[in-house]
Parts: C-alpha cells; sequence; structure tokens
C-alpha cells in the first residue's frame, strides 16, 4: 500500500502561525521535501523537529519528483513544505501532486498560510470572485502582453512581486490597466508588516522616491463591467479595419475594439479577418 504526500502549510513570517495539525503531520512523516533544507531545518529545529530531509524545488523536480514518488509508492509518508506559505501554490509542488494524481498515490492538504489569501482579506477589495496571477513574466514583452490580456478582468487580481522589481511592475500595471485601486501588502505576518491601499499611479510615483524592501502581494481591482455592446459586430469590424488602415496589427485592433465595444474578441477577430481577405 502507497504512503500519503502531506502538502503542509508553513508561517510566511509569524512561527506562531504553525497550526498543531501542521507540527503533528511533520512530526509524524517518514521524512519531508523543502523547497531549501536550509530554510526548513530552521522551522524544524525551532519546533524540535528531527526528520530526514530530501530538496525538491524548481531546479531539480525532473529527478526529485520520481525519486519521491518512488518511496511513496513504497509505503512511506512524505510532507511537502515550501520556503513560506502553502505547497503547490506558485510552487514546483504542483508536479509533485500531479506525478501523485497519476500513479494514485493519496495527496492530502494540512491547511494554513497562504500570502495571496491573507492579502486579498485585508485589502478592502472586494473577494467574492478574484484571479490569482503570482508572479508575472520577467520577460518584458511577455509580461506586457499578459498584462493587457488582463485588461479587461472584471475581477479582483493578485500578483506576487519582488522589492527589486516592484517599481517596473508597477509601471507595466498602471500602462495596461490605467489608474485602479491597489492594495499593496508587505511582510505580511513579520515585525514590519505594512498594508498600503492607494492607486497604482500614486503607488509607482511613492516607490520611485521610496525605494521598496520585502516581499510584497498586489491587490489589483478589476475593471468596470463592460455595458452591453452599442455597436453591431459588423460595426465592430468596420472599426477593426479602419485602425488596420492606420497601421494596427490585427490582434491589437481586435483586442482595443473589443475592449471599447463589450463584443466579443474571438467573434471580432474571425469577422475581421474574413472581412480582410
Amino acid at each position: 500500500m502507497s504512503g500519503i504526500l502531506y502538502l503542509v502549510a508553513t508561517p510566511i513570517g509569524n512561527l506562531g502561525d504553525l497550526s498543531p495539525r501542521a507540527l503533528a503531520t511533520l512530526e509524524a512523516a517518514d521524512f519531508i521535501a523543502a523547497e531549501d533544507t536550509r530554510v526548513s531545518v530552521k522551522l524544524l529545529n525551532h519546533f524540535g523537529v528531527k526528520k530526514p530531509l530530501v530538496s525538491y524545488h524548481q531546479h531539480n523536480q525532473n529527478t526529485a519528483g520520481p525519486a519521491i514518488l518512488a518511496r511513496l509508492l513504497a509505503g512511506e509518508s512524505c510532507a511537502l513544505v515550501t520556503d513560506a506559505g502553502t505547497p503547490a501554490i506558485s510552487d514546483p509542488g504542483e508536479s509533485l501532486v500531479r506525478l501523485c494524481g497519476e500513479s494514485g498515490v493519496t495527496v492530502q492538504a494540512i491547511p494554513g498560510c497562504c500570502a495571496l489569501v491573507s492579502a486579498l482579506a485585508v485589502s478592502g477589495l472586494p473577494t467574492g470572485r478574484f484571479v490569482f496571477e503570482g508572479f508575472l513574466s520577467t520577460n518584458k514583452k511577455d509580461r506586457r502582453e499578459r498584462l493587457q490580456a488582463l485588461a479587461g478582468e472584471e475581477r479582483t487580481m493578485v500578483f506576487y512581486e519582488a522589492p527589486h522589481k516592484l517599481c517596473g511592475t508597477l509601471e507595466d500595471l498602471y500602462g495596461a490597466f490605467g489608474d485602479r485601486a491597489l492594495a499593496l501588502c508587505r511582510e505580511l505576518t513579520k515585525l514590519h508588516e505594512e498594508t498600503r491601499r492607494t492607486t497604482l499611479a500614486r503607488a509607482a510615483t511613492y516607490y520611485r522616491e521610496n525605494p521598496p524592501k520585502g516581499e510584497f502581494v498586489l491587490v489589483v481591482a478589476g475593471a468596470e463591467p463592460v455595458e452591453a455592446a452599442a455597436v453591431t459586430l459588423e460595426e465592430g469590424v468596420a472599426l477593426v479595419l479602419e485602425r488596420r488602415a492606420a497601421g494596427e496589427r490585427m490582434k491589437d485592433a481586435v483586442r482595443q475594439v473589443a475592449q471599447d465595444t463589450g463584443l466579443n474578441r474571438n467573434d471580432l477577430y474571425n469577422a475581421a479577418l474574413k472581412a480582410a481577405r
């Protein structure tokens, strides 16, 4: 009989947030798979947990994953931990969970801290519907294309960002979304925890003058709902063709017209292609 993979959420700053169930699971597991064993051993030492540690992270998951799976299939139990927060959320643990699922190994979540949920809760922005984007691409072109694709997203959006990239990300967010309400949550649960409720424009100005420190979660207001299309598909196609005649790429013209009119982007793109032939 195979063992169980436990996804154990660990503190994102305050060690008091480790739950009794999480601690009991760490103590009971045959071994612990950690994103960075140097980080995790400090947590384990604090609570007096002595268990074998193996490394499992983004750069070794293709070899470490099958090795962990083999031990699980042999009947051992494993507690998977990330440096902070919930494993498999913006984390390579998702690949190990997939491997286990494909092999019939039971996976159980031991819930606890998650930075995105904590930030969303304190943001003051709508929480009923939201979308988590994690870290944006470091490639400037890919990042801006992704943000343009999200420009019409009506749900609250949550992003992670490192301090050295925050200013550039704020400028890109403002360029794609315009000035939106924003909550910047810094160093959640740590000594210098701060939530700054502001707008994208004001935040970009503030952090140009005040170098950011610490890890950030950005909670950004969604787009205002688009009213029902005031133009027909044929009229939308005509607007696209006008933009094409002015030198815009078809993709860019369709995206902007769809955003302006509320027309379905795919329907508009297909109709514009047909009309352009």
